[in-house]
């Protein structure tokens, strides 16, 4: 696993670079052939991206205390 990222602008990129990965995938997916791992997979990654976010905010907040 590589450093955490401290730096605001490099967290921002980072979530940018992980959301355009999740439009990526969701224009990749075709409706007709989709099943439940595949619904699956996006839900982890949503997940994935919120735990960032807040991880981010803690980071943040430690920070300035």
């Amino acid at each position: 696993m590589g450093s955490p990222i401290q730096n605001k602008n490099t967290q921002v990129d980072f979530l940018k670079h992980r959301l355009n990965m999740f439009i990526d995938v969701l224009d990749a997916i075709d409706p007709e052939e989709t099943d439940l791992e595949d619904i699956d997979r996006l839900i982890s990654m949503l997940d994935e991206m919120e735990s960032k976010c807040r991880e981010f905010t803690n980071r943040d907040v430690s920070e300035s205390v």
